[in-house]
């Protein structure tokens, strides 16, 4: 019964379409949906269907299921607010992203796995 829904994780199998109709539906009509971290996570028509009937109040996107997103139905709505997916990027942001690879480059280099920061997987470094 949260005012405010963020999504903040990485795309997998077990969490396609994470928000879907069923937990749209538990949502107050008042709630407003962000979804800055993979398209995937939301069935887009649901939400569209949602935002259309009262079920939320809004919804603000930089990302979408399938992208370069450059029509939606999503997009004519006056209860959605969207935008690129590089809108917290700015120059120190950049630069920050440039160094957290260059340290991992460097771990992988001397033999070691980059740090935990870095990995939203780290499964995927397990021998095979």
């Amino acid at each position: 019964r949260a005012d405010l829904v963020t999504l903040h994780c990485p795309a997998t199998p077990e969490n396609h379409r994470l928000i879907n109709r069923e937990r749209l539906a538990l949502m107050k009509p008042t709630a407003h949906l962000v979804n800055t971290a993979r398209g995937s996570l939301v069935d887009e028509t649901a939400l569209h269907d949602a935002l259309t009937t009262g079920g939320i109040a809004s919804a603000g996107l930089d990302v979408f299921e399938k992208e370069p997103r450059t029509t939606s139905p999503l997009f004519a709505l006056g209860n959605v607010i969207v935008s690129p997916h590089l809108a917290g990027i700015d120059e120190t942001s950049e630069a920050a992203m440039a160094d957290r690879a260059i340290d991992a480059i460097l771990a992988v280099r001397r033999g070691a796995p980059p740090s935990r920061e870095c990995i939203v997987n780290p499964e995927a470094l397990r021998p095979r």
